[in-house]
């Protein structure tokens, strides 16, 4: 499970004394507890599955980089470069990147799966997508693809 992958890491960090992956794992981690926390309250499921895990990781990169290019614009090169080594530690976690040629077929499928014909069927698409790529694809630039599909 992904959860031992990365405790199994920080293990390995720590024992490195490499205290920026220390850190970033442990933040990882208790994010991950955050979330289990959180389902236990809401009388959600008991442990944390593989795709939240997924989607948790891929909310806390698209965080680092917003706050990278604030930095940037803000002339903190330091904070900068601290956000984007945390986003490439983070990123070894993520399953591979479904390139955009592969993602028009999936889309195609996902819209037969789905019997979707029109613009307002949109949603459905995105949620068999997110149920079955979580993780692999960027859903803000394949939403503009969908859309673009479903209106012609």
């Amino acid at each position: 499970m992904l959860l031992d992958i990365i405790k199994e890491d920080l293990k390995i960090a720590m024992k490195a004394k490499d205290s920026l992956t220390v850190s970033t794992l442990r933040m990882v981690t208790s994010a991950i507890k955050n979330v289990e926390i959180n389902n236990r309250a809401s009388d959600s499921s008991g442990p944390i599955n593989e795709s939240e895990i997924i989607q948790l990781i891929s909310k806390m990169i698209k965080q680092r980089k917003e706050s990278a290019e604030i930095f940037s614009t803000s002339g903190r090169k330091d904070l900068e470069k601290k956000e984007n080594d945390e986003i490439k530690i983070i990123q070894k976690y993520m399953p591979l990147q479904i390139d955009d040629s592969k993602i028009n077929s999936i889309l195609d499928e996902a819209i037969k799966e789905t019997d979707s014909v029109q613009i307002r069927d949109m949603g459905k698409v995105m949620s068999f997508l997110k149920d079955n790529y979580s993780g692999q694809m960027d859903f803000g630039k394949v939403s503009g693809m969908l859309k673009d599909k479903l209106k012609s």
